[in-house]
């Protein structure tokens, strides 16, 4: 089994990269493979609405920027681990204008990303993390994957690259979600053996105006 690790950080090993870093040992010591991908640094577009993907239905993106390569290394995982730094109390800008493609492309192409086990970890100066780490969980719950959890909210504080370290309780949170998200993966594998997945239902579409 595999386990994506994104990095939505602009800082490739500033804090956010150490919080996955202590999720990402849990796995590895339970025989789980792991790779982290940095793409805060990266000019990734937000979506335009155009709805390419939607009709093209072949997984991909009309913008050429990487995500598309980015969401068949999502598919091809087990488990899915969402790294991202904390910026006027939400996650920063290019973790969401990536996240927003990647998700919608999946959803109308057969819900690429459903059943797959999927975590967010946010790393922070002081506060803010609650809403960010809500905004990741959002992008998981809407795509009806496993989600793991921690003996806390998934957050972890500090400032300066390294300052995470010192965090105590947030290095213990991450800690847990590694081990976490390692029990649930072979759980689901495990289960995905001898018993059929819930059939996908064709999603119902509603607005309130009449």
């Amino acid at each position: 089994m595999k386990v994506l690790a994104i990095n939505g950080s602009p800082h490739k090993k500033g804090n956010t990269y150490l919080a996955l870093t202590i999720v990402c040992e849990q796995l590895n010591k339970e025989g789980i493979e792991t790779e982290i991908i940095a793409i805060g640094h990266k000019k990734i577009q937000g979506c335009t609405a155009c709805n390419a993907c939607a009709k093209s239905l072949d997984e991909r993106c009309i913008i050429d920027d990487g995500v598309n390569e980015l969401i068949q290394q999502m598919k091809a995982a087990d488990g899915i681990l969402f790294g991202a730094p904390v910026h006027y109390a939400d996650i920063g800008g290019t973790m969401k204008a990536f996240l927003d493609r990647a998700f919608y492309v999946a959803g109308v192409n057969q819900r690429l990303f459903r059943h797959k086990v999927a975590a967010g970890m946010v790393a922070v100066r002081r506060t803010g993390g609650m809403p960010a780490i809500n905004t990741i969980n959002n992008y998981l719950q809407y795509s009806e994957m496993f989600i793991p959890a921690s003996n806390y909210w998934n957050v972890i504080h500090g400032l300066k690259p390294g300052d995470a370290l010192k965090d105590e309780e947030g290095v213990q949170i991450a800690r847990i979600l590694g081990k976490n998200m390692a029990w649930l993966l072979k759980a689901v594998h495990t289960h995905k053996q001898t018993e059929a997945l819930p059939e996908v239902e064709e999603k119902t579409y509603m607005h309130f105006i009449r």
